[in-house]
């Protein structure tokens, strides 16, 4: 299954692009994603981060399917 990780604000800029594709096995839940991210892309860990899947956040057991989009992006403010 394929699943495509988009990347917004500082987290883009640690990954040095804005999506990447992923396959992943079924059943893999958002978290597992994040986790393999984090190995790819270890400076993500300095910050705190949110993941979606499919514009709604996600839970790390939320599971994910074939043509899902999993995001990370920081937290945001605003006011």
């Amino acid at each position: 299954m394929s699943l495509t990780v988009l990347f917004f604000g500082a987290t883009a800029d640690i990954a040095g692009k804005r999506r990447h594709e992923i396959e992943v096995s079924v059943g893999e839940s958002a978290g597992v994603v994040f986790e393999r991210m984090l190995a790819l892309y270890p400076r993500l860990a300095d910050h705190k981060l949110h993941v979606s899947v499919n514009q709604q956040f996600a839970t790390d057991d939320e599971i994910v399917y074939d043509g899902d989009e999993l995001a990370i992006f920081t937290a945001v403010s605003g006011g």
